[in-house]
């Protein structure tokens, strides 16, 4: 038998006494279930390490993204796996719901508001963020209308629509706050900047920094000129090259999705203690 501890813990629904039933004969548990899809119903659910409010986030997940539950307990926290990047956590049950009707669309804008109706007036039941799902009923006039309330139609796009350029995307969070463990517009890090700005651009990207350096792309030699899209690793962080000459990250330092000289930031790393250690080069 496989011993769990050669499985990243980070992407395997495996716990002593519990496990996902597809890892049965691969991992030791005690007994072994089949996860239930559910949707995330909350604008931003954090996925943490532990079972409890004060655990690290290690992720998050956007409202209308499926994820399949393994176990909740008494204290309201379920034990589950994000479809998307397959990350496995605990996330608060209160944020889940029903699969319902299958999400037709996407928050395209930064942020949007859900009205309780088809009326910029009235005041907003929540806010959308960017890479959000939703499933539209139909169209009344300028607003999209959906089981949760109506968005405006502009600012959703079809689930398969495709931006053209993930740089560009990147460059629109410029000003977010940094978030450890963030993933949304209202807070993120380097690496959820990298996948969420992959993300629309039809491009899946593993969730963590070291991941993407090892799934993303082909390597290019560290003293390499350096072209737009390239993504410049560091033990811990990765930046998205804008230019040659520039850099767009999420980054502690500025404690916000910033725009810098790339001469500048790896100075400032390497007096830190961090040297570049690859860059990725993606396929055009």
């Amino acid at each position: 038998m496989q011993d769990t501890l050669k499985l990243d813990p980070r992407l395997t629904p495996a716990r002593p006494d519990l496990a996902a039933k597809h890892l049965e004969g691969l991992v030791a548990a005690q007994r072994f279930v089949a996860g239930e899809e559910r949707r995330v119903v909350v604008p931003v659910a954090p996925l943490k390490r532990r079972p409890a409010g004060d655990a690290p986030l290690e992720t998050e997940a956007l409202f209308g993204e499926a994820v399949e539950v393994f176990d909740t307990d008494a204290e309201g926290w379920s034990w589950v796996q994000l479809r998307k990047d397959g990350y496995v956590g605990y996330m608060p049950a209160e944020a889940l719901g029903s699969p319902g009707m299958a999400p037709s669309h996407k928050v395209a804008a930064l942020r949007t508001f859900l009205f309780p109706g088809p009326d910029i007036k009235l005041p907003p039941r929540d806010a959308l963020v960017i890479g959000s799902q939703v499933a539209v009923r139909e169209l009344r006039g300028a607003f999209a209308v959906t089981s949760d309330g109506f968005l405006p139609a502009v600012h959703l796009a079809a689930l398969e629509a495709q931006e053209a350029d993930f740089v560009e995307v990147a460059a629109r969070f410029l000003g977010v706050p940094y978030l450890w463990g963030g993933r949304s517009s209202l807070g993120i890090d380097c690496s959820g900047l990298v996948q969420s700005a992959l993300a629309a651009t039809g491009i899946p990207a593993p969730r963590d920094s070291d991941m993407q350096e090892h799934g993303l792309g082909e390597a290019v030699p560290v003293d390499a000129p350096v072209k737009r899209g390239d993504l410049l690793f560091w033990p811990g962080h990765v930046a998205i090259a804008e230019d040659a000459e520039t850099l767009l990250h999420a980054n502690a330092f500025h404690m916000a999705v910033a725009r810098e000289p790339r001469a500048g930031a790896l100075a400032r790393i390497a007096d830190a203690g961090l040297a570049l250690r690859g860059i990725r080069r993606l396929a055009p």
